[in-house]
């Protein structure tokens, strides 16, 4: 049988969606690239804190960086980075892609590549620094956001607490980074078990990526590629 690929690409914030079939496979690839910039496609948010903690101290940043020393600062990453100051700070960057099939569901395959300066076999207060800050990702219909209940700033999805997963988000891993000093190196975490999300009745899947801390301390991450895979569900 003849194999047949395509491409309907589209740019998305230095990123390619692009539509392919192998072996009667279709499937969705998505990547972006943060290497050359950050545009507006991406949105960052953080949750997980109280509006009694002194925002100043939470220290709250986000935006296109260039990478730290010792990596190619030449080049640009997504940097997220706040102070945890409720042993559960959850940071976060999310974009919606449209152009799915309205309704339907995808099996969704994660690949993050990031750089951490979280030093292996590390500890800290509250916890480690590499092994108790929790890399997810996830993929649904509705938009990520941040909202107020009571006097919490809460994530609208479920991701799960910590070291535990969620229906929308699934731990990739931590933040570890091998070496034995605190020193920012490229590391790259990928899916281990299937996602499945369903997009919504306008055709549109929500792919999002972030880290849920129990590390009550300074975590500051540079986002340098992330690529999703979908496959509609036969």
């Amino acid at each position: 049988m003849k194999l047949t690929k395509w491409l309907c690409v589209w740019f998305l914030a230095a990123g390619i969606m692009s539509c392919s079939k192998e072996s009667s496979t279709p499937f969705l690839l998505m990547t972006t690239d943060f290497t050359q910039g950050v545009s507006q496609d991406w949105k960052a948010g953080f949750a997980e804190y109280s509006t009694e903690t002194d925002t100043s101290s939470i220290q709250i940043r986000s935006g296109a960086r260039k990478l730290p020393a010792p990596l190619n600062t030449n080049e640009s990453g997504f940097m997220l980075s706040a102070y945890n100051r409720s042993d559960d700070m959850f940071m976060y960057i999310y974009q919606r892609l449209p152009n799915f099939a309205p309704n339907t569901k995808y099996n969704v395959e994660f690949f993050v590549k990031l750089a951490s300066d979280a030093a292996e076999g590390s500890v800290g207060v509250g916890g480690s620094p590499a092994h108790s800050v929790y890399l997810k990702a996830g993929a649904t219909g509705t938009e990520p956001v941040t909202k107020l209940e009571g006097t919490q700033y809460v994530f609208n999805l479920d991701k799960g607490n910590q070291a535990n997963e969620g229906k929308d988000m699934i731990i990739l891993g931590d933040i570890a980074t091998g070496l034995s000093t605190p020193t920012y190196k490229l590391i790259e975490r990928n899916s281990t078990k299937p996602f499945q999300a369903t997009s919504n009745a306008k055709g549109e899947l929500f792919l999002v990526v972030g880290t849920d801390s129990g590390y009550e301390g300074l975590t500051t991450l540079y986002y340098s590629l992330i690529q999703a895979r979908f496959t509609p569900v036969q």
